[in-house]
């Protein structure tokens, strides 16, 4: 195993690693829509805090030494359903013509009160 940690994403909240390389695989922990020069979310709206989540994937991802069309399985936590539509949107415009597996679901809450959060898994 290999931890990857990238300066241009947030750092870890909580013990863990941005992401781990193991056995040809990528396995990038939740990212949260933190701006990583102040650690503060970029907006309060879901829009803007996905835009931010994927820069931050995006950084990570390129430390890892991977692109986005590597993604395989994406996971992403919203702290409201009714948001989804908007959220979709982003997502959309972020992957553009790949279309990783995903699961979307909704929770009572995220760390540090965010509206979403994506974990995702990419080949190397």
């Amino acid at each position: 195993m290999q931890i990857v940690f990238s300066d241009q994403a947030p750092a870890a909240v909580g013990p863990f690693s941005q992401a781990i390389k193991s056995n040809g695989m990528l396995y990038l922990s939740g990212q949260l829509p933190l701006n990583p020069e102040t650690m503060k979310f970029a907006s309060d709206n879901v829009t803007s805090q996905a835009e931010q989540i994927f820069k931050n994937i995006s950084a990570v991802l390129a430390e890892a030494g991977c692109e986005k069309t590597q993604v395989v399985k994406t996971t992403v936590f919203l702290s409201d359903m009714n948001n989804f539509a908007e959220f979709n949107t982003a997502y959309a415009a972020f992957f553009e013509e790949h279309k990783p597996a995903r699961s979307c679901v909704e929770v009572a809450r995220l760390p540090l009160d965010a509206l979403v959060e994506i974990e995702l898994i990419a080949e190397l």
